[in-house]
């Protein structure tokens, strides 16, 4: 891993390379997948067995063999080893139990003048989920998008994967049977958001779309989302170490390292108070890169995207964290939680030796869907406030609209809407 200095013009050039890499993939697949989605707005369930057959080597003899069944979802979950049982449920439980505490309240304001305002909360009606299957089959992601619209009070949630020479992932139908899953398709890639996003006879519209997925996914979903809400565009994953001198080389090598290996165009940085910690870690990452299975992989990704930053003060290190606004942060510091009131952009933070990131990832309980590419500073990791609408509610007494009248219409006289001003004036 490359080491850089915080106001080198190498650093620079570094920190803006991290922060564009993957971005030009998905201006390169914008012709073909904008001509996907159209072909299922047109053809509709025909354009899906084409797909299914050329991308997943898969020729189904009539629409029903698209469908999953819920026996189907059962039967997957009792073929799963125990251990695999129970580690599934144990995250569920878990992810439920975070999630039940986000859950928000209408509410409503009174007046001695009779007047009631407030906000009524209600769900999203059906959300589709999208979960890859296949090399990259993640069932902790089905929990994680499926189990907070359950919570939200969504009445249909319903999943769309790819289905690789006809089959799906057990673990994840498993997964799909614990979070309550209604509907499961074996359907994928850009042809499964213009489905859910349009509807098809086979696959109904949804209102929003969530879930990881390939670069021809993420860029179907970026040109679906106005007909349906989505939960973000995901990019290339990414973690961020800050650390002094008491930080473990040893834990933050393998925390660095689990990230690195998702993808060659991932970012694991390290951000340093201490040059002796940098060079120990910079060991350790290739002693364990020796044995490591996806070794590649993550060794690909820490040349080109990864970093160790050595910082003057820890303040120049939360500055440098903040700039980068990451995915995953940890703060491995003396005193963690004295570090976080400065931290202002990063989409999930672990604080200490024993809160690494991949706890977050399946079974800590907060949601492992994260804002990436500098994203964590507009946006927020998906809960349950992601499934739910917000209309505000407005009961006037007379009392209270004769004493507003006058300034409102005050204020349509002024912008120019005469009619505002007539609808407030006709009212004694």
């Amino acid at each position: 891993m490359r080491i850089l200095r915080v106001g080198e013009p190498s650093f620079l050039s570094w920190l803006e390379e991290v922060r564009l890499r993957g971005k030009y993939i998905e201006s390169r697949v914008e012709s073909e997948v904008a001509a996907i989605i159209q072909d299922v707005r047109e053809r509709g369930d025909e354009a899906l067995l084409e797909y299914t057959e050329k991308w997943d080597g898969f020729a189904p003899s009539s629409l029903e063999e698209l469908i999953i069944s819920s026996g189907e979802l059962e039967r997957a979950f009792h073929s799963l080893s125990t251990e695999l049982q129970g580690a599934l449920q144990e995250a569920a439980r878990r992810i439920r139990r975070f999630h039940e505490a986000q859950l928000e309240r209408s509410w409503f304001l009174y007046d001695l003048q009779g007047s009631i305002l407030g906000q009524k909360v209600t769900p999203i009606e059906r959300v589709g989920a999208y979960v890859p299957s296949g090399r990259a089959s993640y069932p902790s992601s089905l929990l994680m998008n499926v189990i907070p619209a359950k919570v939200a009070g969504v009445k249909e949630v319903i999943v769309c994967s790819p289905s690789p020479l006809g089959s799906v992932n057990e673990a994840l139908m498993g997964a799909a049977y614990i979070a309550g899953v209604e509907r499961m398709f074996r359907v994928g890639g850009a042809q499964a958001i213009a489905a859910m996003a349009y509807g098809t006879r086979l696959i109904p519209p949804v209102d929003k779309i969530v879930g990881p997925g390939n670069v021809y996914v993420a860029t179907a979903k970026r040109m679906v989302f106005g007909v349906v809400d989505i939960d973000m565009i995901a990019g290339p994953t990414e973690i961020v170490v800050l650390a002094d001198e008491d930080a473990y080389a040893r834990y933050v090598a393998a925390d660095l390292l689990s990230q690195a290996e998702h993808d060659v165009l991932a970012s694991s940085v390290l951000v340093t108070t201490s040059s002796s910690l940098a060079r120990e870690v910079a060991k350790e990452i290739d002693t364990m890169l020796e044995d490591l299975a996806t070794g590649d992989t993550a060794r690909q990704a820490l040349d080109r995207y990864g970093g160790i930053v050595i910082c003057s003060t820890l303040k120049d290190g939360v500055d440098v964290v903040n700039r980068i606004a990451p995915e995953h942060l940890e703060i491995l510091t003396k005193d963690p939680w004295s570090v976080l009131p400065l931290i202002h952009h990063a989409g999930a933070i672990f604080l200490g030796p024993y809160s690494p990131g991949p706890m977050g990832d399946y079974a800590a309980g907060p949601n492992h869907v994260l804002p990436t590419g500098g994203r964590a500073r507009f946006s927020s990791p998906l809960g349950v406030r992601d499934f739910l609408k917000y209309s505000s509610v407005v009961s006037l007494s007379r009392e209270t609209f004769m004493s507003l009248r006058d300034r409102a219409v005050t204020l349509a006289y002024w912008e120019g809407l005469p009619a505002h001003a007539k609808a407030l004036e006709v009212r004694e």
